[in-house]
């Protein structure tokens, strides 16, 4: 990744509508509104949702066992691969994630989102938003969906056994953007929300894929794959 996140981060249907539980990560969204005794009679304007689905693949120089024991051991390199994304750990699989500052129009937010990495079934390891404790969104909520499954390449390019791990993510934020921002037109800042949610999502994977492939070579002492070495 060439720019930071800061400037611009499987399995669910794209048209299911977000729902505020906390079986699906989402959280309450501060909309300051007046009460309903007194409140003005023009309707608030509604938050905006913005959506991004992104697939990649990475290639790990070990057989399936070996790189599944590292995946299990996410409490040893999980912190390590998201820097300088801060990361906490919040529970036994759960982590909360400061992704960094995004925005567009003057418009800033800094999302702190709580993720949980589940434990494999069947070879496919799923991440999912959970809620952070103490910790209250203003403004904005985010359903965070990630599925990695792990395939056996054996020994099809080199003399070293391959692990391709294969994942998708599907990620939805929805803000309550300012009255300033709505005196621009809907389409815009549609248009632009998603831009920016896409870019921040396809540099945070991609920078975050090759530190952990860098990673999962060195603790093993494995040379990198050569399309990995390539790849910055």
């Amino acid at each position: 990744m060439q720019s930071s996140p800061t400037n611009s981060f499987y399995e669910a249907s794209q048209n299911r509508q977000l729902t505020h539980t906390a079986d699906h990560g989402l959280h309450s969204i501060s909309t300051n509104c007046p009460s309903a005794e007194g409140a003005s009679s023009v309707a608030p304007i509604g938050p905006t949702e913005f959506r991004s689905h992104f697939v990649d693949s990475m290639e790990m120089g070990a057989d399936v066992q070996t790189v599944a024991k590292y995946l299990d051991g996410h409490s040893e390199w999980f912190r390590r691969c998201a820097h300088p994304m801060v990361v906490e750990s919040i529970g036994a699989n759960s982590y909360a994630m400061t992704v960094g500052r995004f925005g567009a129009f003057g418009y800033d937010i800094e999302p702190r989102i709580g993720l949980d990495l589940l434990p494999h079934q069947e070879g496919v390891y799923r991440i999912e938003t959970v809620p952070v404790p103490n910790y209250t969104e203003i403004g904005y909520e985010v359903d965070f969906r990630a599925a990695m499954e792990l395939v056996d390449l054996g020994n099809d390019t080199s003399e070293w056994a391959t692990t391709r791990i294969q994942w998708q993510l599907d990620l939805a934020v929805v803000i309550q953007f300012p009255k300033f921002i709505h005196a621009l037109p809907e389409t815009l800042i549609q248009r632009t929300g998603d831009r920016v949610l896409n870019q921040v999502v396809r540099q945070v994977s991609r920078r975050l894929t090759h530190k952990v492939q860098e990673d999962f070579h060195a603790s093993h002492c494995l040379p990198l794959p050569k399309r990995v070495k390539k790849r910055r």
